[in-house]
């Protein structure tokens, strides 16, 4: 695996950049933020990256830090989540007020971002929030508590993880509410489907 590149920046495009490394260039995609960090042609790049596989033709995707790769890299273990999306979410957002918006169930946040709706939204959150709460040394409050309280409940009512996500996204809209409430929409929900 590819984890990292440095090199001579060869070319910018829309949502790539090509880095000269030994003679071979490398075209690597990344978001559009990174882009307008990059600097002039011919300036040394280093990137932290991963390799994926699609179709059978190998993609790679560039970051410039590591926050920023480990949280593509577990976005992609979300259903619904692909690299486009990711790359969107790290446009939107810098790793941290990603990870933290993640930690604390920021939903509207979350779903701020383009092509992200309150159901990956709250996916993201179900999928990744207990992960990222390690790394980013945060505690969820406010918002996330409430949905940590009721993700806790629905788990105890033997809800799948998968049903839980869905409750939760259905519940985007009644954050201040009380957890009697939130738990009372996130059942309805799933009645509904």
């Amino acid at each position: 695996m590819i984890n990292s590149i440095s090199g001579t920046l060869s070319s910018v495009g829309d949502n790539y950049v090509v880095i000269q490394v030994s003679g071979i260039g490398l075209r690597v995609n990344v978001a559009q933020s990174t882009i307008v960090g990059t600097g002039a042609e011919g300036d040394l790049l280093t990137l932290h990256t991963t390799l994926l596989i699609r179709d059978d033709v190998p993609i790679l995707y560039g970051f410039p830090t590591a926050e920023g790769k480990r949280l593509f890299d577990l976005l992609q273990d979300v259903s619904g989540v692909g690299p486009r999306l990711s790359l969107d979410m790290l446009d939107a957002m810098s790793p941290d007020e990603a990870a933290m918006a993640i930690v604390s169930g920021d939903l509207d946040r979350l779903s701020g971002v383009k092509g992200i709706g309150a159901r990956t939204a709250g996916r993201i959150v179900v999928d990744l929030q207990s992960k990222l709460q390690k790394d980013w040394e945060a505690s969820p409050s406010g918002v996330g508590a409430a949905h940590g309280d009721l993700i806790a409940a629905l788990q105890a009512l033997g809800y799948s993880r998968a049903e839980v996500q869905e409750a939760v996204a259905g519940v985007g809209g009644v954050e201040n509410s009380s957890l009697e409430e939130q738990l009372r929409q996130a059942l309805q929900s799933l009645v509904r489907e």
